[in-house]
């Protein structure tokens, strides 16, 4: 692999900071090591592998901040699959609507991946897409005033129209590109379909589970690809990071919401992200 060790654990650290941050981890995981002027080859099956890695550390990590719950929606689902028919429970409710928003963005990743993968080295679009993905976040917080005022929503996940959950679904597959990101797109989804931030984000991160996880399971072979002899102690070690970044995050992000929105992310995406898509612009990223 072409990262050194603290290298590849600065990776780490910034990958589980920016799964669950609304920042784009791809975007950052494109731009932080080119204002670095560290030399990663993306391309490189070592590097690919490294990532896989990485993602399974942030996974497992959702898994464990979630293990309760996630028991009880399994426990719930299989009960419905059995009985035959769907129920008032919550966690069912819950699950459900969980199953129906992964499978667009399921679907959306294995079309589009071959065509979007070309934009994974270029600084220049990784900072465009992050200053929309800032824009958005402010549309998204803009159109949600509008729409229901000032006064908080009373309306939980579970009783949200299956309609809406697979919008939600939808709005994950836009951080394919670089620079969008999945909790941001996902929780603006949940915003507009008059879930309250805490709930909003809490959706998105449990809808993150499945999406991460799947995502690590599928590209798993790239860790026996020819070539990706990347370095058990490399791996494991950045796998941990990343988890540990994760659970971290994840615990600091479900407070944050019960009282702020996403405007200091809407911000920091569209200054930084402004910035690195002028110095791309004229040759200073590359």
């Amino acid at each position: 692999m072409t990262l050194s060790f603290a290298q590849s654990m600065a990776l780490a650290l910034l990958q589980g900071v920016s799964e669950l941050f609304p920042v784009s981890s791809l975007g950052h995981s494109i731009l932080v090591p080119a204002l670095a002027r560290w030399r990663v080859d993306r391309s490189d099956p070592s590097f690919l592998a490294f990532v896989v890695a990485l993602h399974l550390g942030t996974a497992i990590a959702l898994v464990l901040f979630y293990r309760n719950e996630w028991w009880r929606i399994i426990s719930a689902l299989w009960r419905s699959i059995v009985r035959g028919r769907l129920s008032n429970e919550r966690d069912e409710s819950v699950g459900w609507r969980l199953v129906v928003a992964t499978v667009p963005v399921g679907i959306i990743g294995v079309i589009a991946e071959k065509p979007v993968r070309m934009l994974f080295g270029s600084a220049e679009a990784a900072g465009g897409f992050l200053a929309i993905n800032g824009l958005v976040m402010f549309l998204g917080e803009y159109l949600r005033r509008r729409q229901y005022g000032a006064e908080r929503s009373s309306r939980t996940i579970a009783q949200m129209p299956y309609l809406q959950s697979v919008a939600v679904g939808f709005s994950q597959a836009f951080a394919l590109l670089p620079g969008i990101s999945r909790s941001g797109a996902s929780i603006v989804g949940g915003l507009l379909c008059d879930l309250d931030h805490s709930e909003a984000a809490h959706y998105s991160f449990l809808l993150a589970t499945p999406v991460i996880g799947a995502a690590a399971l599928l590209e798993i072979p790239r860790l026996f690809a020819p070539g990706a002899h990347v370095a058990a102690v490399e791996a494991t070690a950045g796998a941990i990071v990343a988890g540990i970044a994760a659970y971290l995050s994840v615990a600091f992000l479900t407070r944050y919401f019960k009282t702020k929105d996403l405007g200091p992310f809407g911000w920091y995406c569209l200054i930084f992200g402004a910035i690195c898509f002028v110095l791309a612009r004229i040759g200073v990223l590359s």
